[in-house]
């Protein structure tokens, strides 16, 4: 967490831009094989959709992304394009398939209105034969262990689960409460803690186990982040989408906006200019272009008015809307505080309000780094606004699958990127929401107390609410992000989230405008909350 205290805005936000800069977010951004894999599924699930395959064309994709006779990354070829077809699957919006029983990889598809229809609910998705049933969380002893004549690891153990087998140490798991202690005496470093890696970056504690030992969602606690997506090293867990759905539109002439979220700088490589990727969207079928941090100007605005208003006057604190995540687990968690979550619509929903308003023949599509906001999408209230999200990782598949090389791509003459203030763009980065609304305060209420508190990844918003519940951050605004890091680490990325920053910082630093009060649709706000 990071406390904001009385210090003027603009130093706030320039503050977050320099931590999160010199900062290394988390150990995500080493290119494997899993990144490969994700790419290569939305890449062929572009190009079926871009030239109207047929059930036998992708019947034929398993064994394009697979090829060959001896698998290289599993036990067989077999489960490896089994495994492809699932990916296939949910890359389409389609459910998972059974195991038990022999179903095409089609299945369901005559059913699609593919135009026109929301993918159901679960978002994310374990795929049961991909996963490696990872041991739970345990403390062991390695061959490491040199078995020292003072073994220190058990005489600190306080439950007396490290014992002496043939002079070296062994931990028996009945009695291990996890402590760690034994971990800390070893002057070897020999005995470690493990844990699966999708539970350890679960915030919700959501993954537990399946009768025969692999990973399983606890949606009644999932709040669709995709933490656990990203950081399962066998690829088991996938996100729906909904590339398919969104060329299909395209294809049939339906004019759709791309709404873009501001942590796509840097995402599509350095030869990726703003101006470029005007120029790619719109080969890619888009018929126009439109920035999010305009929405982020005018939610700030909102969040600004309602915090003044409501105070501590109506409430102790009020905690912002914009991750969906975030405020999903507040309201799971601490249902006594819904009514505390800002009621301002998201920077997405804005965005697409404005878009339909000005342009009613228009669907819009957000191209954003969140997977969460695919559930957003899907609340009644939004389902009109926003027809199509897509994260940047399913947008670089949809370049790759038309061959769209930036070096090559010409830079547009419009600039829909002018517009948005430095304070917005800040949204990308942990603390930027809390520092934009900061600022827009002081020019409301000059000279009034500022109180705020940020915090990123789930567990430590948790503790943040926990602060809140014994009513230590009262007349606070309260921030909180899902991904450690903010927007520029969610599930959908394609970059490392520490270059992200440096070029939001960057991006920030170019606008023409630092406070969100100066924004030029700052008076369109009334009519988009109507």
């Amino acid at each position: 967490m990071g406390i904001i205290e009385i210090i003027p805005a603009n130093d706030i936000i320039l503050c977050v831009i320099l931590y999160f800069v010199k900062k290394v977010i988390n150990m995500r951004g080493t290119h494997t094989y899993i990144n490969d894999l994700r790419r290569n599924v939305f890449k062929e699930i572009a190009k079926f959709a871009y030239n109207g395959g047929g059930f036998r064309e992708l019947a034929d994709i398993p064994f394009k992304i697979v090829p060959g006779e001896v698998g290289e990354h599993r036990q067989s070829i077999f489960l490896e394009r089994a495994i492809v077809s699932e990916r296939l699957r949910l890359a389409l919006g389609l459910p998972l398939r059974s195991v038990k029983e022999h179903e095409p990889l089609s299945l369901g598809m005559d059913d699609i209105n593919l135009g026109e229809r929301h993918f159901d609910l679960p978002l994310v998705n374990i795929i049961p034969f991909a996963c490696n049933a990872c041991p739970t969380k345990r403390v062991m002893v390695t061959d490491a262990c040199q078995g020292c004549l003072g073994h220190p690891c058990s005489e600190v153990c306080p439950k007396g689960a490290v014992e002496i087998k043939n002079g070296k140490s062994y931990i028996r798991e009945d009695k291990c409460i996890k402590c760690g202690k034994c971990i800390e005496q070893c002057a070897y470093n020999a005995i470690i803690k493990i844990e699966r890696p999708c539970a350890a970056a679960c915030g919700m504690d959501a993954i537990e186990s399946d009768e025969f030992g692999r990973a399983k969602i606890n949606y009644d606690k999932c709040v669709s982040c995709g933490m656990c997506l990203v950081n399962c090293p066998f690829s088991a867990i996938v996100d729906k989408s909904q590339i398919y759905q969104l060329i299909y539109s395209i294809k049939k002439g339906e004019k759709v906006t791309a709404a873009i979220a501001p942590s796509f700088v840097g995402q599509f490589g350095k030869e990726c200019t703003p101006k470029k990727l005007i120029s790619a969207l719109k080969l890619l079928g888009f018929d126009a272009v439109c920035d999010v941090s305009i929405g982020a100007d005018l939610c700030t605005i909102e969040e600004a008015f309602d915090f003044i208003e409501k105070v501590p006057s109506q409430q102790p604190f009020m905690a912002t809307s914009c991750c969906p995540s975030w405020s999903m687990m507040a309201k799971k968690l601490y249902p006594q505080f819904s009514s505390y979550i800002s009621m301002a619509m998201t920077p997405m929903v804005l965005t697409a309000k404005l878009v339909k308003k000005d342009h009613p023949d228009q669907k819009v599509c957000f191209i954003g780094p969140c997977a969460a906001k695919k559930n957003e999408a899907l609340v009644p209230e939004n389902r009109d606004v926003v027809d199509f999200v897509l994260t940047f990782e399913e947008l670089q598949g949809m370049f790759d699958a038309m061959n769209i090389n930036f070096a090559d791509v010409e830079e547009s003459d419009e600039d829909v990127f002018i517009g948005a203030t430095a304070a917005a763009r800040g949204f990308a980065v942990s603390g930027g929401v809390a520092g934009a609304v900061s600022q827009a305060l002081t020019e409301i209420a000059p000279g009034s107390e500022i109180l705020t508190d940020y915090a990123e990844g789930l567990r430590e918003c948790r503790k943040m609410l926990m602060l809140a519940k014994a009513g230590k951050r009262n007349g606070y605004l309260l921030e909180g992000m899902g991904c450690p890091g903010g927007c520029v680490s969610g599930a959908g990325t394609v970059m490392p989230s520490s270059d992200t920053a440096k070029n939001v910082a960057k991006f920030q630093s170019d606008a023409a405008s630092f406070s969100s009060m100066h924004s030029q649709f700052a008076d369109r706000l009334e009519e988009l909350m109507d």
